[in-house]
């Protein structure tokens, strides 16, 4: 760096330390919201919509992306969204017969042009714990419940009845960004609203309407035949961090698609600036997995507001998914 490169960055950083002193609203720094009993006020709209993956990939090595891979993705979902929301050709030739149709474009995709960052780094990963980004591996008692799992539904085909199909898809629950964990997943509306008061904390994300009530206070746990879709959740607050720990899962809400009765997920939100929640969650289930492993995932404010998702009302797929089985089964009889 030259001399005169010196001395004019020397004058900017004197003249900005100036400014800082002279301008009343330059000295004024970020004061933490609370609400009237005095807690941090983590109330509004919220999205932790987010292009860093849930793992670390395998050739991955360095917990955060360098500029140039952040250029890359980010440019990436940025030219993806552009291509995905022009106009189709109105002279183009039907699909072949048996394909696939096609279904949402980028109109209806909110999958994030931004990779996570927290405490000034660009992840590559939402999870941080272990230290690969990625999760620990499943015990063989895990493994054989899944094994388990998958013979129980083998004996019907996918589309025998409503039961075989997804939560999600009859609407009863997207326990992905419900959670807990409350994980983005990176399709759309991974959006949140907050509300609280001295006693309940309610979280309701957009995806499904579910909505789950964190009682504060002296935990008095439900017993452990009793199992919510969405578990049982208490709070409290240590410092300006709210905790929540939830037991009790319903057990058709499989976590990584692995049934459990003995998890626990530990959250814990800090309101980190005006724009931001820190979001951090522990997976503790040590008839899964050999460890308790976990990640991080900003929650950024959302100037918008969330819709009614109308699930039940539109849910047409289901039906028709199950009506096509059955008139192929009509169809078979027939040719025999």
């Amino acid at each position: 760096m030259s001399m005169r490169s010196s001395t004019s960055l020397l004058g900017l950083c004197l003249a900005t330390v100036a400014a800082a002193f002279l301008s009343p609203v330059a000295a004024q720094q970020w004061v933490m919201p609370r609400t009237p009993d005095g807690h941090p006020d983590l109330q509004g709209n919220w999205t932790n919509v987010t292009l860093t993956p849930f793992q670390r990939a395998a050739n991955q090595e360095s917990p955060v992306f360098t500029a140039e891979e952040v250029a890359q993705r980010e440019g990436r979902a940025v030219s993806a969204v552009i291509r995905g929301a022009e106009p189709s050709d109105p002279d183009r030739p039907a699909p072949p017969a048996g394909g696939n149709i096609g279904a949402y474009n980028s109109v209806y995709f909110e999958q994030g042009t931004g990779v996570a960052v927290i405490n000034g780094e660009y992840r590559s990963s939402l999870i941080t714990n272990p230290s690969n980004g990625r999760r620990p591996p499943r015990t063989p008692e895990a493994q054989e419940r899944l094994r388990e799992l998958r013979e129980s539904r083998s004996q019907f085909d996918q589309f025998d009845n409503p039961e075989n199909r997804s939560l999600i898809e009859r609407c009863f629950l997207f326990a992905g960004n419900a959670g807990p964990p409350m994980i983005p997943q990176n399709a759309y509306n991974n959006n949140y609203t907050i509300v609280q008061t001295a006693d309940y904390v309610m979280l309701h994300p957009e995806v499904i309407h579910d909505t789950r009530i964190i009682r504060m206070g002296e935990p008095d746990p439900l017993p452990d035949h009793i199992r919510p879709w969405l578990g049982d959740s208490w709070g409290r607050w240590e410092g300006d961090v709210l905790v929540v720990e939830t037991t009790n899962f319903h057990p058709l809400q499989t976590f990584q698609g692995l049934p459990s009765d003995n998890l626990k997920v530990i959250e814990r939100f800090s309101r980190v600036d005006e724009e931001t929640i820190l979001y951090e969650f522990t997976i503790d289930d040590p008839t899964s997995y050999d460890q308790q492993w976990g990640g991080e995932i900003p929650f950024k404010k959302l100037d918008a507001l969330l819709y009614e998702y109308a699930c039940h009302e539109g849910n047409y797929a289901l039906s028709n998914v199950l009506s096509g089985a059955r008139y192929q089964e009509r169809q078979a009889e027939q040719n025999r």
